[in-house]
């Protein structure tokens, strides 16, 4: 159970998923939550995402969106969960808003195609089932996302090439913002979006360790990828207070990651926050 959210919280942060495409025993596959003024966030549905909700206390049709950075595999591998466990978890139409990059229509209308004959086997099956899966996609590149709801939600082009287009996300609420990274290198979207921010979540590999390791496939990674150092220097030039780093390649054991954590603070003098799957970063609203 994680603790109550404080009087002064403006929004949270849980790292849901902290692994990579590489298989963890102990890490979901990418996904992050952020939560403020009652909405609920989930920023791209890696393996395992529908469970690690679950712990953190959240179901699916509660969902204000689900935001994806950017269509590789391991970014989005359930949302058809996802999708199939709001529809048949409710019992009246509801409606799951799915917002990402150009692109993310087409997977959506995919999924659904895949899911045709356990939607029609529900269907047949259940006489208070009527209605069809009730997904709704928006597809986003630069400037606000239109959700309703007391958050604000923008977003900017990142550089994961050549997964492109690919994005970050911002969210506002009470003068405090958070910043989700996904996969990229340093670049000037990611640097706009961190102004004025208070937190970075932001996926890291080391790259001192993969280079090191004789798989061109491996090798490949480390060009369109932040390592810890990277991660933070863009804290830094944004003045941040908190750093945090997820999709740990290659993973650290359970409690781990010190090593990490030093690497960052080489480059950014604020709190830097990394853990197992389900740690929870609470940021505040300013005084």
């Amino acid at each position: 159970m994680t603790d109550p959210i404080t009087a002064t919280t403006a929004l949270t942060i849980t790292l849901l998923g902290t692994g990579t495409p590489l298989p963890d025993a102990d890490r979901a596959g990418p996904a992050t939550l952020i939560e403020g003024g009652g909405q609920s966030f989930l920023v791209d549905a890696g393996r395992g995402v529908l469970m690690r909700l679950t712990a953190a206390g959240i179901q699916a049709a509660n969902l204000t969106a689900v935001l994806v950075t950017h269509l590789h595999s391991d970014h989005i591998t359930d949302l058809g969960d996802l999708i199939t466990a709001v529809w048949i978890g409710t019992f009246e139409p509801t409606p799951l808003n799915i917002v990402g990059p150009p692109g993310i229509a087409a997977v959506v209308e995919a999924i659904l195609a895949s899911l045709g004959s356990d939607i029609c086997y529900r269907m047949a099956h259940h006489d208070d089932l009527t209605e069809r899966p009730m997904v709704s996609v928006t597809e986003v590149t630069n400037g606000p996302v239109p959700l309703p709801g007391p958050v604000r939600v923008s977003c900017a082009p990142t550089d994961h090439r050549p997964a492109d287009p690919s994005i970050g996300f911002r969210f506002d609420h009470e003068g405090a913002a958070v910043v989700t990274a996904g996969d990229t290198v340093p670049c000037a979207g990611l640097d706009g979006l961190c102004q004025g921010a208070q937190a970075l979540v932001h996926t890291a590999i080391r790259k001192d360790v993969i280079a090191e390791i004789p798989i061109p496939r491996l090798l490949d990674v480390l060009d369109y990828h932040s390592s810890p150092e990277e991660a933070a220097q863009t804290a830094q030039r944004a003045a941040m207070d908190t750093l945090v780093l997820t999709h740990y390649m290659p993973a650290f054991p359970s409690g781990g990651g010190e090593d990490w954590r030093a690497r960052a603070a080489e480059h950014f003098d604020g709190t830097i926050e990394l853990g197992d799957d389900l740690h929870r970063v609470e940021v505040p609203a300013p005084e």
